[in-house]
């Protein structure tokens, strides 16, 4: 085995050069009079729609796109309302609906001032105008381009020329106005955000004629109300509804079999082992392994508590605990772990909205802790077009604290034969979302499946949870029980996450990038992503730690400051003038997310090229064409190279009559991060990120020793990655210092 490698070196960093160009339309379209007649008359109702409503002084316009759409394809005239407030500044929801089996339209919200809406239909009563005067009608993509790139001197006289290129393309892209569509019926959900109409929540609420007191609120726009309350929120002001969701839950947590093994089990003393925080059902502090966890009841004390509830809670903390020494067949390498348990919910039902409140003051209150497990998810579907509550608030928390969230991919009965979608927080991008297989890397017969927005990859990987037969040995209050389910395959992961973090020293960016990319395969994946995520981790630690002795495994960290991040002096062993390897990289990073945003959920994107440096241009592995100014949609940049994802997976599979890649140069290698704003609000500078590569020789041959030699010549500080090395340098570092008198 290859021992990993830790390079250090410097990222450059440098502005976008690049300015918005004169605006053109796509291939072969056509913008007729009528079309804009259309729109304009859309508007004008929507404004005498507004102008009758007092409970704030702007409108709330819903724009169907003809598809889904960049954000260089949105609106950059219309709804604009000067040089430094621009349309996409005013988003304040998005969605997805169904244009056909199998393709999508964007659905975005947007909230406007009564005078740009104003100033919008004028702009179309005027383009309407000009189209009939000078273009009898309708203009073609040809036409509009050849003004754009003035090879056709028309100036249209009464309107600016590039307003009037950009209103046209934008025209182009829209399908329909209309007031927000309030889909939400059922009374008996009650975790309500609205749309941001400038107005406090709470002096808009009292407006509609409801009074919520302080403590139900959230966020900014969410809130916990009554059936009641929402009944009259939904009479009086539909188009108000942005999402909502129920807060009463029931757990997925007793979805498995329980048997007695008779087993006892003993455990020595901690000493100075990291600690893992776990927010779950209630622990036990009677069970052998107690003297390792510390314990806090977070439960409301008018809530009633039995039993059962002590159950899921303490087998949780057992794994992270002992794992390995209750389940010697499942040893991981990674020892012990101590707890530090917080109970926030009974073993039946719960309260999403409480749980918000606790996760909150749990995380501030402990900011010590950096590796989390929760294994409480939610018996119902997420939803389509928003992240739940539970999810954006774990979102928020990890983008603002050094923590990691290791999640549950939630549990189907076995009597559930339908294919379910995972429940809440699954659905939390930042965290790493666990799903089960069973002995034979199969999922298991209980798993739920993504995706999440139509677009996120979750699960993010699997890991054995137990099925069928084989199950894991867990402690409960009464004893040792075998079980299975996504709440018993994640604390294995949190095991190693803790491992990586404080054993090894890594970051939480590498040591998740890590994670995944342990389970990415050379070879095509037989199982659905929607069900297994990235692939199925292995069981030791060391195994994704090293590498084979074929290939050479490295991790590299940084940060984002600019457009581009990128460094162009990686060497890559040559031979015969050809780089005999196929490559894989997974870089992960932890974004700042807007639930009010809706599908658009991520506020920045980090676009990777990794590959051969041909001067100063990448020849990418994955063959990313983002940049290059070719046409491609959004939907091929969201499939192809996962835009707007936090995790980006690069890889070339082996194939029998695979040949070396041509070595340019010096046979240099680089990378490039470029950095894209969704908001304009700079969400992306500084923004750490982790990348995991693998280089794997076709021929089998060891080359690490050169590839090693090679980086220190070009002024890489090379670390060797040693378990051992590591594991004792932790040892003393964490161990009592004596000073004598």
């Amino acid at each position: 085995m290859n021992e990993l490698l830790q390079l250090k070196g410097r990222f450059e960093q440098k502005s976008s050069s690049g300015r918005p160009g004169s605006p053109k339309l796509l291939a072969n379209q056509i913008v007729s009079e009528k079309k804009i007649s259309k729109l304009k008359k859309e508007l004008e109702e929507l404004k005498e729609y507004w102008l009758n409503i007092s409970y704030f002084e702007g409108a709330l316009i819903s724009v169907t796109y003809v598809d889904v759409v960049a954000k260089s394809r949105r609106m950059r005239e219309l709804f604009k309302k000067n040089s430094r407030i621009q349309p996409n500044d005013c988003v304040v929801g998005a969605k997805f609906i169904d244009k056909t089996s199998t393709e999508k339209q964007h659905v975005i919200t947007y909230y406007v001032d009564l005078d740009v809406l104003d100033e919008s239909i004028n702009t179309l009563n005027i383009v309407a105008s000009l189209l009939i005067k000078d273009f009898n009608g309708e203009i073609s993509t040809e036409k509009l381009n050849s003004i754009s790139d003035r090879t056709d001197n028309y100036e249209p006289g009464i309107i600016a020329r590039t307003k009037f290129l950009q209103a046209i393309v934008d025209i182009s892209s829209i399908e329909n106005f209309a007031i927000p569509k309030n889909e939400f019926d059922e009374l008996e959900t009650s975790i309500i955000s609205i749309f941001d109409t400038k107005v406090p929540t709470s002096e808009l609420l009292k407006r509609v004629g409801l009074n919520v007191p302080d403590y139900r609120v959230i966020d900014e726009t969410t809130i916990l109300l009554t059936p009641d309350q929402l009944e009259i929120l939904n009479e009086k002001a539909p188009y108000l509804i942005s999402m909502a969701t129920t807060d009463l839950s029931k757990l997925d947590t007793q979805n498995f079999e329980i048997f007695d093994s008779g087993h006892r089990m003993t455990i020595p003393s901690p000493v100075d082992e990291p600690v893992v925080g776990v927010i779950d059902t209630m622990f036990d502090t009677s069970v052998y392994f107690s003297e390792w966890v510390t314990f806090q009841d977070k439960v409301n004390a008018d809530i009633p508590i039995n039993s059962t509830d002590y159950e899921h809670g303490t087998a949780v903390s057992s794994l992270i605990v002992d794992g390995a020494s209750i389940n010697p067949e499942l040893d991981d390498g990674c020892g012990r772990f101590r707890v530090k348990h917080f109970g926030v919910a009974r073993g039946s039902k719960f309260s999403s909205f409480s749980i918000l409140k606790s996760i909150k003051e749990i995380v501030a209150d402990n900011r010590d802790i950096k590796v989390w497990n929760l294994s409480l998810g939610s018996a119902l579907e997420i939803q389509k077009n928003f992240i739940s509550p539970e999810a954006a608030l774990l979102d928020k928390i990890q983008y603002e604290f050094d923590v990691i969230f290791v999640i549950a991919g939630t549990n189907k009965r076995v009597s559930d034969k339908a294919r379910m979608k995972i429940g809440a927080p699954a659905d939390s991008i930042n965290s790493l979302v666990v799903n089960a297989v069973d002995k034979d890397n199969k999922p298991a017969t209980y798993s739920r499946e993504g995706k999440v927005l139509s677009f996120f990859n979750k699960p993010d990987i699997s890991y054995f949870g137990g099925d069928g037969k084989n199950k894991i040995r867990v402690c409960m209050p009464t004893g040792e029980y075998f079980v299975a389910g996504t709440s018993f395959a994640a604390p294995w992961i949190a095991r190693k996450i803790a491992y990586l973090i404080h054993k090894i020293g890594l970051s939480r960016e590498v040591a998740k990038a890590l994670i995944i990319d342990s389970a990415i395969s050379w070879s095509k994946p037989n199982s659905s992503m929607n069900l297994i995520g990235y692939g199925v981790v292995p069981q030791k630690i060391e195994d994704v730690l090293n590498a084979q002795d074929d290939e050479i495994k490295f991790v590299i960290s940084g940060e984002s400051i600019m457009f581009d991040t990128y460094n162009y002096n990686l060497p890559v062993p040559v031979v015969d003038d050809k780089h005999p390897y196929i490559a894989k990289a997974t870089l992960c990073y932890f974004p700042k997310c807007s639930r009010n945003q809706g599908v658009d959920y991520t506020n920045t994107e980090l676009d990777i090229y990794f590959g051969r440096l041909n001067g100063q241009k990448i020849i990418t592995v994955n063959d990313n064409k983002q940049n290059d100014n070719v046409s491609l949609s959004e939907t091929d940049a969201r499939g192809l190279y996962r835009k707007w994802d936090n995790i980006k997976s690069i890889i070339e599979y082996v194939k029998p009559n695979g040949r070396a890649k041509k070595a340019y140069g010096d046979g240099l290698w680089g990378f490039s991060l470029k950095t894209k704003e969704r908001l304009n609000n700079g969400d992306g500078r500084e923004l750490r990120f982790g990348i995991v590569v693998t280089l794997k020789e076709m021929k089998g041959i060891n080359r690490i020793s050169d590839f090693i030699s090679q980086c220190s010549m070009r002024g890489w500080l090379v670390n060797r990655i040693d378990i051992q090395e590591m594991i004792d340098i932790y040892n003393v570092a964490e161990g009592e210092i004596n000073f004598e008198d």
